[in-house]
């Protein structure tokens, strides 16, 4: 068997068609149909279930896709570590992150990555959803919050802070809210691809409370909510990173200070726990975490 063909197994196995695994490498439905009849014949099972409905593992196929994938990580493992001892680590590695966290880590970031690995390189997707990492074949996601599945492996690479913002525009036509009662009535921005992200906290310890903000807009992107936020749409709840440098510019001001939570919230990168010792997830990972810890 050859590792190629392991590895179409497992992306049309993650995907759920042969003609999306075809589309995927730009090769004709006919050549993935003969590779996995060849895995088939050379294992003397039927590894694949077809009907007019999709695609479905057989039991045999269910073992296999394991198997495989265990075999495929560890060559990678192999090939990463040798390659990384000679060159540093090298290759490309698929980032999925909120746009906001693309926009205000990520992209400041990457320039230092590179100088430090230039073999390295990065696909970023920049979506607030939660990713699917397996069939979605993402490398690491950053998220706020740790993940509770065994199938996954989470570093914690720093911590944000969120923080209540305006434009000076919303302000003078609205006013400034003076208490958490009249901020619930402002024009409140929300996230729809995240409901957390509507659950603001207000103040910290014994004073602690939750807003559950009932938006005025909404969007699912956080790089949106920073816009809206800076035409004037209305209040949003955005991390200090980003909104700090331009209430310094007097382009947005802090809404009740006073208020707004100081509890830092930790940011993790989450590996498939298969990929997590890669060398060159290693050296994003560790990168991320000095370049927070500076930041912050």
């Amino acid at each position: 068997m050859h590792l190629d063909d392991l590895a179409l197994f497992v992306r049309i196995v993650e995907l759920g068609t042969l003609s999306a695994a075809a589309r995927e490498r730009e090769a004709p439905v006919s050549q993935v149909t003969r590779a996995l009849a060849r895995l088939e014949a050379q294992n003397g099972v039927r590894l694949l279930h077809r009907t007019t409905h999709g695609l479905s593992l057989t039991d045999e196929g269910d073992t296999f896709l394991t198997h495989a994938r265990r075999l495929l990580d560890t060559a990678a493992e192999l090939h990463s570590e040798l390659s990384g001892k000679l060159a540093g680590p090298s290759g490309w590695v698929r980032v999925s992150a909120s746009t906001i966290v693309a926009q205000s880590v990520i992209a400041p970031s990457l320039a230092a990555l590179y100088e430090r690995h230039p073999q390295l390189q990065l696909d970023i997707s920049a979506d607030d959803r939660v990713v699917d990492m397996a069939r979605e074949g993402v490398d690491i996601a950053i998220r706020t919050g740790s993940p509770a599945s065994e199938t996954l492996v989470a570093r914690q690479i720093g911590t944000l802070t969120r923080r209540f913002y305006a434009a000076p525009s919303y302000v003078e036509r609205h006013g400034m809210p003076a208490s958490a009662a009249e901020l619930a009535r402002h024009r409140l921005i929300g996230n729809s691809a995240s409901p957390v992200l509507n659950q603001w906290q207000l103040g910290s310890g014994a004073e602690a409370a939750e807003l559950r903000v009932r938006p005025h807009s909404r969007t699912d992107n956080s790089g949106v909510v920073l816009s809206l936020v800076q035409h004037g749409a209305g209040i949003g709840r955005l991390i200090s990173i980003v909104a700090e440098p331009l209430v310094a510019a007097g382009a947005l001001v802090q809404v009740l200070p006073e208020l707004a939570s100081q509890a830092p919230v930790p940011v993790y990168a989450v590996m498939l726990q298969e990929r997590h010792r890669l060398p060159k997830l290693r050296a994003c990972i560790d990168h991320w975490a000095g370049w927070l810890a500076r930041s912050g």
